[in-house]
């Protein structure tokens, strides 16, 4: 019987042919579309998610105290009210850690080595960049080098140089690949840096570099010394330390010990890009939803061929309940017809598909997604979003074969054969 189900499945198909492939190719198209959008928003995220992790600190200790000091103005050992300032002017204390020589052992011994890869101080200075006539304000990071190229991975993202110059060169300054290309800046050029004291600094480009984080590739590394002159700091002080863990699992929780221990304020990476990382999802969910109606559709067109079908078949149907065809094989029938078209047009779209996630992911063209710039789109081929939309279209198929299915089980023979001899 299953088998009889099934050729005369494929014979209502194959007689309506047109209308049969005006069907696939529905499905197939919202099956493309679906999947390559997913790949699309997922790839973004991915993408962005995996250049955060791999180069940006996973932890930064800022120079912010936790634990802001009150001024007590008046104070009365006999009694037990006190007055305290909360408006008062007064200058803001520069963020910046004290005695940053200190806390970079603490995190060297345990248990904090166990979870700690490395820890990398850093002075950060906003400064104009003058080369002749041509100027721009940008971030200057005076660093430890080797220390910083195991946070940020600097070295495997240099373009031209190398960090050995930095360390030989006292004045020298690796420069962000899209800064020296709007001042026209070549290799061993020199430029002024200016900084917001007023301090000037006369630097040697030693390297160029280009990491496709936008954070990253807008700021300039000195050496740390150069740095603390910059921003007037005494040896002493540092505006943060970058950290890399081991474990990212658990950086939230060290984060929070750490900030127990130091008193100074540690955000962690995924603190530092929520906003970003949120948007991201919730654009996906916007395209997730839009997306989804085009599904929606074409489960609509599968339920159009199957009530075409009944509608001209009806005859067949009542010759077909005549020769003991039971209720649940008919629905049977036209659930299979659904699933049949529902399935051939899922994987006519997965194999398309495949085909447009390879071609964006291969257009040779610089695209600024969010935060990252990449070579190309960013698109996630994992093959569970082929299953997960193969499934899905398949279902919607067979949900939307399940309302005229019923309504041709109904049908009386007798009534039908009746009607059609009047």
């Amino acid at each position: 019987m299953i088998q009889t189900i099934f050729k005369i499945a494929i014979g209502h198909l194959v007689g309506r042919a047109r209308q049969t492939v005006t069907t696939l190719v529905g499905v197939s198209v919202s099956t493309m579309v679906l999947i390559t959008t997913i790949s699309l928003m997922r790839g973004l995220v991915d993408s962005f998610t995996e250049s955060i992790v791999d180069i940006a600190p996973h932890i930064v200790v800022r120079g912010e105290s936790i634990i802001p000091d009150k001024i007590d103005l008046i104070s009365n050992d006999k009694g037990t009210r006190r007055a305290f300032v909360v408006d008062n002017v007064q200058e803001e204390d520069p963020e910046e850690i004290t005695n940053y020589r200190q806390i970079l052992s603490l995190m060297e011994e345990a248990p904090y080595d166990e979870a700690i890869s490395v820890a990398s101080p850093y002075v950060s200075s906003q400064v104009m960049a003058i080369k002749g006539t041509a100027n721009q304000p940008i971030e200057v990071n005076g660093v430890l080098i080797d220390r910083e190229n195991k946070v940020a991975k600097i070295e495997s993202n240099l373009k031209s140089g190398s960090l050995e110059s930095l360390q030989k060169t006292p004045n020298g300054l690796l420069l962000g690949e899209k800064i020296a290309e709007d001042l026209e800046i070549q290799l061993f050029d020199e430029l002024t840096l200016v900084a917001s004291s007023g301090v000037t600094v006369r630097a040697k480009v030693v390297g160029t570099f280009f990491t496709g984080v936008k954070s990253i590739d807008n700021k300039a590394f000195v050496n740390l010394k150069v740095g603390q002159l910059l921003e007037e700091m005494p040896p002493n002080k540092v505006t943060g330390i970058n950290l890399r863990v081991k474990d990212l699992l658990q950086n939230t929780e060290l984060a929070r010990e750490l900030e127990r221990v130091t008193g100074y304020k540690c955000e962690t990476w995924q603190e530092a890009n929520d906003s970003i990382i949120g948007l991201f999802n919730r654009i996906g969910n916007i395209v997730y939803s839009l997306v989804g109606f085009v599904a929606l559709v074409s489960g609509f067109g599968v339920a159009n061929i199957l009530v075409t079908t009944i509608y001209e078949k009806t005859r067949d149907i009542a010759i077909m309940k005549s020769y003991g065809f039971t209720s649940n094989q008919i629905v049977a029938l036209f659930v299979l017809e659904g699933v049949l078209v529902g399935l051939a047009g899922a994987l006519l779209g997965a194999i398309l598909a495949i085909g447009s996630t390879n071609l964006l992911a291969s257009l040779p063209t610089e695209s600024a997604q969010g935060p990252v710039v990449r070579k190309g789109f960013a698109m996630s081929q994992s093959p569970i979003y082929y299953l997960i939309t193969i499934g899905l279209t398949v279902f919607i198929s067979t949900v939307a074969a399940m309302i005229p299915s019923r309504k041709a089980a109904k049908l009386q023979p007798v009534q039908v054969l009746r009607d059609a001899n009047l």
